[in-house]
């Protein structure tokens, strides 16, 4: 069996670089899910949602509901 060594200084480059990628890749899988309806209860396709938040490097994110 062999055995891989690592220097200290590449050890911590390494955990640094996960660390810090680690957010970026949980925060771009997030999702916004929901029902737009009317006051009757009604669903309402092709209404147009924003979510604003400083957060985003746009500020505002918008779609429109299917």
């Amino acid at each position: 069996m062999r055995c891989l060594r690592v220097c200290s200084p590449c050890a911590a480059l390494l955990a640094a670089s996960f660390a810090l990628l680690l957010p970026a890749v949980a925060h771009a899988q997030a999702t916004l899910a929901g029902i737009v309806r009317d006051t009757s209860g009604a669903v309402v396709p092709g209404v147009t949602v924003e979510a604003s938040s400083p957060a985003l490097i746009e500020r505002i994110r918008s779609t429109v509901t299917d």
